[in-house]
């Protein structure tokens, strides 16, 4: 991806080193990922807002000039889906309040609770805020063959696009429809999963209209999309795939949900909610 480190964005928090509560522990989340399949709930996440659905990352504690640099682009993209947000809340007669991004080490304080890097990426909507370690970057090249700068930037998009149906009221009635009626809580957290994964594709054409993708860029994008689709990883802890107990969507949803987006760019082209969807 294009792109020119300047002056980091005020609305990133650097909490790296600095601790946030008990650690869990990768056994601890192998043992919440394992209860999650069995019950259908997705207690990895849960009481922490929305995440990109990838368990098992740890952070650093020891930074680096490439750590650094990994900061600066962060705050490049967190800084480029506001102003491309603010300019689709402005088409609609809207105004877009920006987001925070807190980047830690290990876990974290939010406003819904203690956050694991172990989780993953989340977003808290009590406090309008993104959350990552920076670790989770190398656990989706690593163990999940999705490496490239804009693979990390499609993660944060993501978590960027629970923030935009926070502020649409979107993330409010998916959780009054999840309170009222339980047996759909996990399809209408799929719907929900999908639908930010649509809006990081709409912040992704935007990326493409200005010529800041380079030869690859998208593939990297829909590779970490597919990486982190809830068969593949159930799969690869359980050895069985079982779509009932979803909470984020398949590979295949995922990579379509994100193509709609970035081939539309409209918010209007991201309602997983219709009938039909999935």
């Amino acid at each position: 991806m294009r792109w020119t480190p300047g002056k980091r964005s005020a609305n990133l928090r650097d909490l790296r080193g600095v601790s946030g509560g008990a650690k869990l522990g990768v056994g601890g989340t192998v043992i919440l990922l394992v209860l999650s399949l069995v019950f259908g709930k997705d207690l990895l996440s849960l009481g922490l807002g929305q995440g990109v659905g990838l368990p098992g990352t740890q952070g650093e504690r020891a930074s680096s000039p490439e750590e650094e640099r990994l900061v600066d682009f962060v705050s490049f993209v967190l800084d480029d889906t506001e102003a491309v947000w603010k300019q689709n809340f402005s088409r609609n007669g809207q105004t877009y309040p920006a987001p925070q991004l807190t980047v830690f080490t290990d876990s974290v304080r939010s406003g819904c609770g203690v956050g694991e890097a172990a989780m993953g990426p989340f977003y808290c909507p009590a406090d309008r805020t993104a959350y990552i370690d920076l670790g989770f970057y190398r656990e989706l090249k690593a163990r999940f063959g999705a490496p490239g700068d804009f693979a990390q930037a499609y993660v944060l998009a993501h978590e960027i696009g629970h923030h935009v149906q926070n502020v649409l009221g979107i993330e409010r009635r998916v959780r009054q429809q999840q309170s009222a009626r339980p047996s759909e809580r996990n399809a209408l957290s799929v719907r929900m999963e999908l639908q930010a994964d649509c809006f990081a594709g709409v912040w992704a054409h935007s990326t493409a209209k200005r010529d800041l993708l380079e030869e690859g860029d998208v593939e990297e994008a829909l590779q970490a999309a597919s990486a982190i689709g809830d068969d593949r990883l159930q799969k690869s802890a359980t050895g069985r795939v079982n779509p009932e107990t979803w909470t984020h969507g398949s590979s295949a949803q995922r990579v379509a949900w994100f193509k709609r987006g970035m081939q539309g760019g409209r918010i209007e082209d991201c309602d997983t909610f219709a009938e039909g969807s999935p």
